[in-house]
């Protein structure tokens, strides 16, 4: 482990082997970070979350495996409704990004400059949120989806899209990111057709959510699909 000038420490951290800190980090008590991470300059992870609920109970933040948190990054605890803020394995934190409490973040997912997480927010793996993006609490974003830099998402993003616009809409799949993890070209055709009915036909959403689960070939994918979209509670973009 390699740990640079003026870091602050608390009590009650765990940092993974072979994890480096660059100068004037804040670790706060509680943190779990794990091996094989970069945390570079000025970044306070772990601290009390900005909730006014919060009172001062026993809550962690747990960074994963080979995560890189570039400077000015800022991630709070946890508070009583869930107990932890989670940031899975292989995540990029880039420069002045913010994760609020309670958020769990999913693995391989990269959030560029600036963007900012709400409290409770849930990312599915690979997802990819643009610079200035800003995220309202409790909106859950799919896997492998991508939010277009500078927009703000104030609704659920379902898996596997491309999102952008004032407001949010879709605007296709996410073609390129399915391509580079080997999704196949049946498979993302797939994906493009059912989401073609479901936010382009002139159909109501329930007939056209309804239609993808009867009348679609099934798939692990279109699975995905139907149950994030049925089990949204902020509705979908």
């Amino acid at each position: 482990m390699s740990i640079g000038a003026f870091n602050v420490i608390e009590d009650d951290v765990i940092i993974g082997d072979n994890t480096s800190l660059g100068n004037y980090n804040t670790i706060s008590t509680g943190t779990t970070i794990g091996a094989n991470c970069k945390i570079f300059h000025n970044n306070s992870i772990g601290s009390e979350p900005q909730d006014m609920k919060y009172d001062g109970e026993k809550t962690t933040a747990i960074i994963g495996d080979n995560v890189t948190i570039r400077e000015f990054v800022t991630i709070n605890r946890g508070t009583a409704a869930l107990g932890e803020t989670r940031i899975g394995n292989n995540v990029l934190l880039m420069a002045c990004t913010h994760v609020a409490h309670d958020c769990i973040v999913g693995k391989n997912t990269i959030m560029a400059n600036l963007a900012t997480l709400g409290g409770h927010v849930e990312i599915g793996q690979w997802a990819n949120i643009g610079g200035g993006v800003v995220v309202h609490q409790f909106v859950k974003i799919g896997e492998q989806s991508l939010i277009g830099g500078g927009f703000c998402a104030k609704q659920d993003i379902p898996p596997y899209i491309i999102a952008a616009g004032h407001p949010l809409r879709f605007i296709g799949i996410n073609r390129i990111g399915l391509e580079r993890r080997g999704y196949s070209r049946e498979a993302r055709l797939l994906i493009k057709k059912a989401y073609r009915e479901y936010f382009i036909s002139k159909k109501n959403r329930s007939e056209a959510l309804d239609i993808i689960k009867n009348n679609f070939q099934q798939s692990e994918e279109i699975e995905k699909i139907i149950n994030f979209i049925k089990s949204s509670s902020r509705g979908i973009i």
